[in-house]
């Protein structure tokens, strides 16, 4: 699942002051001091596929999953914050790049 690592890094990375970490294992990105998103290429938990968390406003979380709970999911540790969970075994690029951004300005 490089490609979808490699594409959320492109997205991720394209965004001002934005630094690459590795948390667990995997790409954690931050603007500043503050976590914005983090990609799974191999799953995390019950979330055996590729997906992305991502910082999200108040009530978008909800809004999404009720939205499509077949991509969008409450993700564990960072869930109860209104991160938000994204699969990312077919990607809407359009739709990760709109989460990235989103998330980036959140934080």
């Amino acid at each position: 699942m490089t490609d979808v690592v490699t594409r959320v890094r492109e997205l991720c990375l394209a965004l001002p002051g934005v630094t690459e970490h590795v948390s667990h294992g995997t790409p954690l990105f931050k603007r500043g001091r503050k976590a914005f998103v983090q990609v799974w290429p191999d799953g995390h938990h019950q979330n055996q596929f590729p997906h992305l968390w991502c910082a999200a406003p108040e009530g978008v979380q909800e809004l999404l999953i009720e939205q499509d709970p077949r991509v969008y999911f409450r993700p564990p540790y960072v869930g109860h914050r209104g991160w938000v969970g994204m699969d990312l075994r077919e990607p809407d690029w359009e739709d990760v790049e709109e989460r990235i951004e989103s998330a980036f300005a959140t934080v």
